[in-house]
């Protein structure tokens, strides 16, 4: 059992990491008041080989594992944890394209969500289904061209800003197996968004309902089979629940440094307040919850990579336990800032904030619990 990581990966989280330094970090807070990320960043990042992460060498992707990928989502939301999320999204939806879609498909469009010309959302959740996903209503109906599109999206990241969106739609009966996944373009007729949402976090990530009216497009943008959309969304998601526990951990980790760095200058009764033994034990407590993120992590990424029976279930529990312990380290170091924490000058009220969110999507982590409980109770019978 070797828990080191090897050169290649240490190399791709150092690369990773400096090019948020120096790309990302000096903008992050000029980026969310904007509300939007340039556009001009996705490129940048793609000649690193980030807008196909695990898109197969075959097609022209990076071929990584998914321990690989939180490397690199580890390392860039130490910067900014709505860039790093959302990089991951557009990854998602990259990887169906090359795992699910048709050769003519993938001729279309995967070229530029590798060169990140064209940039991809993902479109599940709907104003009335979150966690049941497969409740969806939005429909498509066949015509004689392909498909028309009827019903609403809601909380999709990059709304109105991305060139392209992998839709869930419903082709058939209710519940999962009615489900398909298609490519609808930005600027396709009927396609139209809903306001700007305004959000606790995540704000350089522009958020809106995703709206379809009669959105007319063609056959040939059926990602894979019909019906087979609800197995390709949840494919992913144990993925993505990596991915966003990686950012947790990434932004804490920055956070805690930071706070360290604090602690040493900051002055209290004639000593530094990192000479406070109550204050070492709050250190120590969040380094050790850190270190225990970290490996729960790495593991469960080794098992998915690996297909191991339980991965499931591990990327599930990894994903309750880091992302509560990344906003748990976080509000601690907003506390030990003491009232410069509370200030955006310092950096850490925009990780807590940021972080936040991370418990609710990619499943709730309640839903996680569900997903863990269910597994052991199965295992029991």
């Amino acid at each position: 059992m070797d828990f080191a990581l090897t050169e290649e990966q240490t190399a791709i989280f150092d690369m990773a990491r400096a090019f948020g330094e120096e790309h990302i970090a000096p903008h992050a807070r000029e980026w969310e008041s904007a509300g939007e990320i340039p556009k001009v960043l996705w490129p940048k990042l793609a000649e690193l080989g980030f807008g196909g992460l695990y898109v197969s060498e075959e097609s022209g992707g990076s071929g990584l594992t998914r321990l690989d990928a939180t490397l690199v989502f580890e390392a860039l939301a130490r910067s900014c944890v709505s860039v790093a999320a959302f990089l991951s999204i557009h990854n998602m939806c990259a990887a169906m394209l090359d795992k699910f879609g048709s050769d003519a498909l993938k001729d279309r469009f995967l070229p530029g969500a590798l060169t990140m010309d064209k940039v991809f959302s993902y479109a599940l959740t709907e104003p009335g289904s979150g966690s049941d996903a497969a409740a969806l209503k939005t429909r498509a109906t066949r015509t004689n061209e392909g498909y028309t599109l009827t019903g609403s999206k809601a909380f999709i990241s990059g709304g109105g800003y991305s060139d392209a969106y992998i839709v869930m739609v419903r082709t058939g009966e209710n519940g999962p197996k009615g489900i398909s996944a298609v490519v609808v373009e930005a600027g396709s007729q009927g396609l139209s968004f809903g306001g700007l949402e305004d959000k606790m976090g995540w704000r350089s990530q522009p958020t809106r309902q995703v709206q379809l009216d009669d959105c007319n497009i063609s056959a040939d943008n059926l990602l894979g089979d019909e019906g087979m959309g609800f197995t390709y969304a949840m494919s992913g998601l144990d993925g993505g629940r990596l991915n966003i526990s990686a950012c947790s951990l990434g932004a804490a980790q920055a956070a805690l440094d930071a706070t360290l760095a604090y602690m040493g200058e900051r002055k209290a009764f004639g000593k530094s307040i990192d000479q406070f033994q109550a204050l070492q034990f709050r250190l120590a407590d969040m380094e050790i919850e850190m270190q225990a993120a970290r490996v729960f992590l790495r593991q469960a990424a080794w098992k998915l990579d690996n297909a191991s029976p339980d991965a499931t279930k591990y990327c599930a529990m990894a994903k309750r336990f880091v992302t509560e312990t990344g906003s748990k380290v976080a509000d601690q170091c907003l506390q030990l800032h003491g009232g410069y924490g509370y200030l955006a000058d310092y950096g850490i009220e925009k990780i807590v904030r940021d972080l936040r969110v991370n418990q609710i999507l990619e499943g709730t982590n309640e839903i996680m619990r569900l997903i863990v409980a269910r597994q052991l109770l199965a295992a029991r019978a």
